[in-house]
């Protein structure tokens, strides 16, 4: 059976959508003429600042040109639903970025993005434009802890993309945020679940398939093999048991300090997002984990994949700091 959406011709949805997206945001994004999968802050790159440039497939918005403004992102690159942008937009962002100061490349460790951003980075320097790269490696279902390197980048994007942004818009070096996004995406760690998949515009067939009563956990955002497929649980229980894959691996003790966020993976409801972050309070406080800042809603998604996934970074003073360093973007803002 297909699915219902709301399109037009799907070849052209992105740049209906991009489109779509300027014309609502015109204060905070402009594309680069002749290259509209490259979209630019309209504030926030300037002289002597390193300039950041994210990127990746559509079909996670907000994640990624959501989070392109003054204090976090200076450009996005955007590729077709689920697939890497090419390397020539990736291009365009860092030349229109480029401050003299340098340019770092962030995304989520995905084979394509990583062959297309290198592209770029080896046209940046040609140009004589200093590329530094990080990839996120969040996902703390799709590689055992001793390969952590081999991780996807997933919802955890939003914390690692958010505590970089702060560093370069303090005008750091390009070392100290290339350290800061490190150190950032170290100390982030994401697992979800899965309820129901989501459909292609091109395809309008679900992306993988799940029983009625069955919910699998560790679903990567592409519709990527989890971990575990079980019994649809309550969602105490779902969300104790990502917790407890969650601690296993984060080093928090008593009176550390942690960020969260509680991210649906589109068609879950705000509803059961904060009845997960409910119990997410209740274990921390019992676990003597203090919370900084929470955040609950749509900040990497999967298309209309019902779901939701489940970030903590654990904080020290400097990613405190980084997180709450104000931004003014399409999406998001911390004033």
């Amino acid at each position: 059976m297909k699915t219902k959406k709301l399109i037009n011709d799907p070849k052209y949805i992105i740049e209906e959508m991009l489109e779509g997206i300027v014309a609502a945001h015109p204060d905070h994004l402009r594309q680069l003429p002749g290259n509209p999968r490259a979209v630019v802050a309209r504030h926030g790159p300037r002289r002597d600042k390193v300039g950041l440039v994210i990127g990746g497939g559509s079909g996670h918005e907000p994640t990624f040109v959501g989070f392109v403004g003054k204090g976090l992102a200076d450009a996005a690159a955007i590729g077709n639903v689920f697939a890497s942008p090419p390397p020539d937009p990736i291009y365009e962002c860092a030349k229109a970025v480029d401050g003299g100061a340098g340019v770092l490349f962030m995304y989520g460790n995905y084979a394509g993005d990583i062959m297309n951003f290198d592209m770029a980075a080896e046209l940046a320097a040609m140009d004589d434009i200093e590329v530094r790269t990080v990839l996120t490696t969040d996902d703390v279902a799709s590689a055992p802890r001793d390969r952590r390197g081999d991780r996807r980048g997933v919802a955890g994007n939003f914390f690692i993309f958010k505590a970089a942004g702060g560093a370069c818009d303090k005008m750091w070096p390009i070392d100290e945020c290339e350290r800061a996004a490190r150190k950032a995406n170290d100390q982030t760690y994401t697992m979800g679940v899965a309820l129901a998949p989501c459909s292609l515009p091109q395809t309008l067939k679900p992306n993988f398939d799940i029983g009625p009563d069955e919910m699998e956990i560790g679903l990567g955002i592409h519709g990527e093999p989890g971990v575990a497929r079980e019994p649809l649980k309550s969602a105490d229980a779902a969300t104790d048991e990502i917790l407890d894959r969650i601690l296993a691996e984060m080093p928090a003790s008593r009176g550390d300090k942690v960020a969260i966020l509680v991210n649906s993976l589109g068609s879950t409801s705000l509803m059961e997002l904060y009845v997960m972050n409910r119990r997410m309070r209740q274990r921390l406080d019992a676990n003597g984990i203090g919370v900084h800042k929470t955040w609950v809603g749509h900040y990497c998604t999967s298309l209309e994949m019902a779901g939701a996934s489940i970030s903590l970074m654990l904080l020290d003073e400097e990613l405190s700091s980084l997180l709450d360093h104000p931004c003014d973007c399409a999406m998001f803002r911390v004033p």
